[in-house]
């Protein structure tokens, strides 16, 4: 699954950290998360995509492997 998080944090001027902070997490998880190393609980990835004022289909973009079984 590939993100814009690290795109849309751009357009806020938040830091990892500042992220982070906002969604209850620390930032080596959003830095793991937008670099692909962790998938987030469907939980966090709400609260990250409430954050930056994004609907979470537009910021988790799913691809093809992700589909399968």
């Amino acid at each position: 699954m590939k993100n814009l998080i690290k795109v849309e944090r751009a357009r806020y001027n938040l830091s990892q950290t500042d992220l982070a902070e906002k969604c209850g997490v620390t930032r080596q998880t959003i830095y793991a998360i937008e670099n692909g190393k962790f998938t987030p609980s469907v939980i966090l990835a709400f609260k990250i995509s409430k954050a930056l004022h994004i609907n979470i289909e537009k910021l988790f973009l799913m691809e093809e492997e992700d589909f399968s079984i």
